[in-house]
C-alpha cells in the first residue's frame, strides 16, 4: 500500500467514537451536533428533477459536464459575486461535491519531486491535510486563533516557507471557526501569490448561509482588480450546505483556464464525473435563489435563539456566516462528554480539528457545534442545555 497512507490521522469522528466509547448518555433521543450535515428539507423542484430525469441512469457523464449546468454556474458566478467575465467553458469543472474536488485537485497539483508545503489555516478541514500528506507535499499550518479574529497571521509565515509554497488553502466563511475574510485580506494573499507563484484554493462552500453580508470570494477580488483570468486562483463551491443537498455530491470548482485544462485531464482518468441525472438537477438549484434566502432564515432564527436563550451561561458569540459555534471550554474533551453523558447532545472537540504547533493547539479547548437540526430539535437543546448548565 501507499507509505504515505501512514502518516494519515484518524479522522476527527473516529476519535469522538472513541472518547465517548465508555460512556452512558441520558435517557433522551440523540441530537447531533458533531457534523455539517444540513438536516433542512431538500428542495422539492431539484428531488423532483432529478426523478424526471432519471432515464440518465444509462448514460455515462463526460467529466467536463454539462455545458448547460456549466452556464448556469457561471451565470451565478456573476451574479453572486459581480465577476467581469467567466468563462463556461474554460474556467469552470463540475466536481462530485467539492470533498472529491479539493483532494483530488491537490493530487493533480503538487510535484511530489518537489516536497513542496501546502499552507492551510488551523484549525481546518481534514481534507486539506490528508489530501495534501498523499500527494507528497508538507503541511504548514496558520494558527486561527481569538487574537486574529479566527483568520491566522500571514505576515508570521516565514519567506523561506512561502518560496516552497505550491498551494495555500483559505476556507471563508471558516470551517469551523465562521470567520470570513475580508477584500483586503484576499488582495495581500494575491500579491504573495504573484511573488512566491503559488496557487490560492479559496475553500467556499458556507458562502451562502451569512447573517447581515454576503461574505466576499476570492474570484470577486479578482474581478476587482482586473484579474479576469484568475491566475493562481481557485474557487470551490458546493450544493451541500447553500440547498441542503449533501447527498448529492455536486459542486464546482472554477478560476484559472491554466490550472484547470491539465486538472480536466486528471478528471477523465480519475473518473469522478458527476451523474447526468444530478447535473441536470443541480443547474435548477444553482438558478434559484428563492429556498436559498429560506435556508438563511432558518438559520438565522436558531442562531437568534440560541443568543437569547443560552447567551447568560454559555460564552457564545455569533460567527460572521457559516452554521457552527465555535465555542471557547475549559476543556474541549470534558465538555463534549458531558453534553453527552446528561444530555444525550453530540459536539466535536476542537482539538480533532487541528494539530499541534510550537505554539499550541489552536482547537484546544473550543467545541465546535453545528447548528444543522431542525428549529424544534435545536429548542430541544437549548432545553438541555439550560437544564444542565
Amino acid at each position: 500500500m501507499n507509505a504515505s497512507l501512514s502518516l494519515l490521522h484518524p479522522y476527527p469522528f473516529e476519535k469522538l467514537n472513541a472518547l465517548f466509547k465508555d460512556i452512558t448518555p441520558a435517557d433522551l433521543p440523540l441530537i447531533p451536533l458533531s457534523i455539517g450535515e444540513p438536516k433542512h428539507p431538500a428542495p422539492a423542484f431539484v428531488k423532483q428533477a432529478i426523478v424526471e430525469h432519471f432515464n440518465h441512469l444509462s448514460t455515462y457523464p463526460n467529466s467536463k459536464g454539462l455545458p448547460e449546468l456549466r452556464d448556469s454556474i457561471a451565470n451565478w458566478l456573476q451574479r453572486r459575486f459581480k465577476l467581469n467575465q467567466i468563462s463556461a467553458d474554460s474556467q469552470i469543472l463540475p466536481v462530485t461535491g467539492t470533498r472529491e474536488g479539493i483532494f483530488s485537485f491537490v493530487q493533480a497539483l503538487i510535484n511530489r519531486d518537489e516536497a513542496p508545503y501546502v499552507v492551510m489555516p488551523n484549525p481546518f478541514y481534514q481534507i486539506y491535510e490528508g489530501a495534501a500528506l498523499l500527494a507528497g507535499a508538507k503541511p504548514y499550518f496558520i494558527n486561527c486563533t481569538a487574537e486574529n479574529d479566527y483568520l491566522g497571521d500571514f505576515d508570521a509565515v516565514p519567506a523561506e516557507v512561502w518560496e516552497k509554497t505550491a498551494l495555500l488553502f483559505v476556507c471563508t466563511p471558516g470551517n469551523p471557526t465562521g470567520a470570513v475574510l475580508s477584500k483586503e485580506k484576499f488582495k495581500k494573499l494575491i500579491e504573495l501569490s504573484d511573488q512566491y507563484n503559488f496557487v490560492i484554493a479559496s475553500d467556499e462552500c458556507y458562502s451562502e448561509l451569512w447573517f447581515d453580508q454576503s461574505p466576499v470570494g476570492l474570484l470577486e477580488v479578482c474581478a476587482e482588480i482586473g484579474r479576469d483570468d484568475y491566475k493562481n486562483c481557485i474557487v470551490f463551491h458546493s450544493l451541500s450546505k447553500r440547498s441542503n443537498l449533501p447527498g448529492m455530491r455536486s459542486g464546482f470548482v472554477a478560476g484559472d483556464a491554466a490550472l484547470l485544462k491539465p486538472y480536466l485531464q486528471f478528471r477523465t482518468y480519475h473518473g469522478a464525473a458527476m451523474p447526468v441525472q444530478h447535473q441536470l438537477a443541480s443547474i435548477y438549484a444553482w438558478n434559484d435563489e428563492v429556498h436559498v434566502e429560506e435556508n438563511r432564515q432558518q438559520y438565522r432564527a436558531k442562531f437568534d435563539m440560541f443568543q437569547s436563550e443560552l447567551g447568560g451561561l454559555l460564552p457564545l458569540q455569533k460567527p460572521d456566516a457559516g452554521f457552527y459555534y465555535w465555542l471557547q471550554v475549559d476543556n474541549d474533551e470534558a465538555f463534549a462528554k458531558m453534553l453527552m453523558e446528561k444530555a444525550h447532545i453530540k459536539v466535536l472537540p476542537g482539538r480533532y480539528l487541528s494539530r499541534d504547533t510550537a505554539t499550541g493547539n489552536p482547537g484546544e479547548n473550543h467545541v465546535r457545534m453545528a447548528l444543522v437540526a431542525d428549529l424544534t430539535q435545536c429548542e430541544q437543546v437549548v432545553a438541555r442545555l439550560k437544564k444542565i448548565l
